[in-house]
């Protein structure tokens, strides 16, 4: 059966979603939905899709701002309460009034992680590939030069010529970071032009960036200094950040990278404070873009995971 393409408007906002239909005889599955991150797009979960959709029925946005979704130009409709309200609804609308099960990466991550929080009653389970969750990070962009330095990228994407910077060179950087950014994948010629494609449509790369521009936590500005890491001042102060309390209550996997260039190896530290019912699976010769390396072990651990009865 053909994977299907859907509206729904929540809030106003127009998501342009996929829904795989499950191909088992279950007259009941249950629901996966699928969010990604920087600088994908729906496509990015078609392994996954293939793989689940033989016991589960799968769902898969592009998130606000990404290629066929809306792209509103005002960054608060980016900010988190704002993200949270946004995607319970949409999950409400798709749930089909049974919990769902979640999977996020990157900023879909970053999404999921306060949703599963706030609206633990829309969820069964909840899996994370190498999205730091909110407080951890918080914690280490305060107080960790490593992690603020590994951040510091983030600059060039909120400064004023962030969408030139990204378009460039017909989106050299974006290309950069996604295509020469793994280990051992290979995109075929097909697939980077879905992502172009989904790069060039208009206010796309715009909306993209809105999700850093709202960001509460942006480190310290690089110092221009060689002896010093960060200015003592940045578009936040990183030591003034507050640490949020971001409490799940849900069944958790993380899957994580652990040659992850966005964060810190100990960036997990702690993450049993904020989320008691987690299994953690590290993948020691992975990076950021877990679910592209290993979309077999991926698959196979997030299957591991039960949801409650």
């Amino acid at each position: 059966m053909p994977m299907t393409h859907h509206y729904a408007d929540i809030n106003g906002i127009s998501l342009h979603y996929v829904e795989a239909t499950c191909l088992s005889d279950e007259p009941n599955p249950d629901t996966l939905v699928f969010l990604h991150g920087f600088p994908e797009y729906w496509g990015t979960w078609q392994a996954q899709i293939d793989y689940f959709r033989q016991q589960y029925r799968v769902i898969v946005p592009d998130l606000m701002g990404y290629n066929l979704s809306d792209k509103p130009k005002d960054v608060s409709a980016y900010s988190v309460p704002n993200l949270i309200a946004l995607y319970a609804q949409f999950v409400k609308t798709i749930s089909q009034n049974k919990a769902v099960h979640l999977v996020a990466h990157d900023w879909g991550g970053a999404i999921a992680w306060p949703l599963a929080a706030f609206h633990s009653g829309l969820f069964g389970k909840l899996v994370i590939l190498n999205a730091a969750h909110p407080s951890t990070f918080s914690r280490e962009m305060a107080v960790n030069p490593e992690q603020q330095k590994k951040s510091a990228y983030i600059h060039r994407l909120v400064a004023d010529n962030g969408v030139e910077y990204v378009e460039q060179d017909d989106f050299c950087m974006l290309k950069d970071m996604l295509f020469d950014g793994m280990h051992d994948t290979q995109f075929s010629e097909r697939h980077k032009a879905e992502y172009l494609r989904a790069w060039k449509q208009p206010g796309a790369v715009n909306g993209m960036l809105q999700y850093y521009r709202a960001m509460p936590q942006l480190p310290p500005e690089p110092s221009s200094s060689p002896n010093d890491v960060t200015t003592q001042q940045g578009l936040h102060d990183a030591t003034n950040v507050k640490i949020p309390h971001i409490r799940i209550e849900l069944p958790t996997l993380i899957l994580w990278g652990e040659q992850d260039e966005a964060f810190v190896t100990g960036i997990l530290e702690g993450i049993e404070d904020y989320v008691p019912d987690c299994q953690v699976k590290r993948f020691a010769d992975a990076t950021h873009w877990l679910h592209h390396e290993k979309p077999d072990r991926s698959e196979e651990h997030t299957s591991e995971l039960q949801s409650p009865d």
